[in-house]
């Protein structure tokens, strides 16, 4: 049987400010689903150097942030309280999209003997994409909750979790995935 954790991605101030209100019980609803069954909590946030020393100009999606944004002083990039990690829970700093990006996850996660991946976060285009393709092709088995991760663009997401995400692995609603939790335990 797959040793699970749950990668709650990008669930930050500033991210969450670009979403409808009635997203983040969804993503309470899924960290809620993953402590009750047991599954490892592993948050995951943007976190650049002072000054962005660590970002490149020519990157598109992080070159043009004025250079005071997703630094350890932001106020805009703390985990939101309704979705902090609780006492024991990782956090893990990255700094470009995939939630590999810079980090030691993937240390992380074998020591743990992590071999299934759940993603919940934002935003489906971004870090969801990126990471679930990149846990794709390090072997990793995928589930993306569909109902725990958002977009800016809702057709975007719609066509991400119905289309694209499902060649790489699996996608379910955080209900579907708690039936599937409770059926095993």
């Amino acid at each position: 049987m797959a040793r699970t954790a749950l990668l709650a991605m990008d669930l930050q101030l500033h991210h969450l400010a670009r979403l409808p209100a009635d997203y983040l019980p969804h993503a309470v609803h899924a960290l809620g689903t993953a402590r009750a069954a047991g599954v490892p909590v592993i948050h995951v946030a943007l976190r650049l150097r002072p000054g962005h020393l660590d970002v490149h100009p020519r990157n598109k999606i992080f070159g043009s942030l004025p250079s005071h944004l997703y630094t350890a002083d932001d106020p805009g990039t703390a985990i939101h309280p309704d979705v902090a990690p609780a006492e024991g829970e990782t956090v893990v700093y990255k700094n470009r999209v995939s939630a590999f990006a810079g980090n030691n996850l993937q240390q992380l996660l074998a020591v743990q003997d992590i071999d299934h991946l759940v993603l919940a976060g934002v935003s489906t285009a971004g870090i969801v994409l990126s990471t679930a393709l990149q846990a794709a092709d390090l072997d990793y088995q995928v589930t993306v909750l569909s109902d725990a991760c958002a977009d800016p663009n809702p057709a975007l997401h719609h066509t991400l979790v119905t289309d694209v995400l499902p060649r790489r692995g699996g996608v379910a609603t955080v209900e579907q995935w708690a039936h599937i939790l409770n059926a095993t335990l």
